[in-house]
């Protein structure tokens, strides 16, 4: 299975590490999400995807597309 970068997580080993150092002393925990921040953040999210597509006009809605179409299917499928 590849290693997923984006998905966040530590490995046991770094996961132990961590523990430990945390327990120690050595590290120190990372700092609480701002809850009000999120909330903004997601705010803006759930608007932002609806206020653009009414912003924009078919015309632009078409090129961007097409656009995307095209640049799927230019992609090369891997041989396995």
């Amino acid at each position: 299975m590849p290693n997923r970068s984006s998905s966040g997580r530590k490995d046991l080993n770094q996961l132990a590490k961590s523990i430990v150092g945390i327990a120690t002393g050595e590290e120190e925990r990372a700092p609480e999400k701002n809850k009000a921040a999120q909330e903004l953040g997601r705010l803006g999210g759930l608007k932002g995807g609806k206020a653009r597509a009414d912003a924009l006009t078919p015309k632009r809605r078409t090129q961007i597309a097409k656009k995307a179409a095209k640049s799927r299917w230019a992609k090369k499928k891997p041989i396995s």
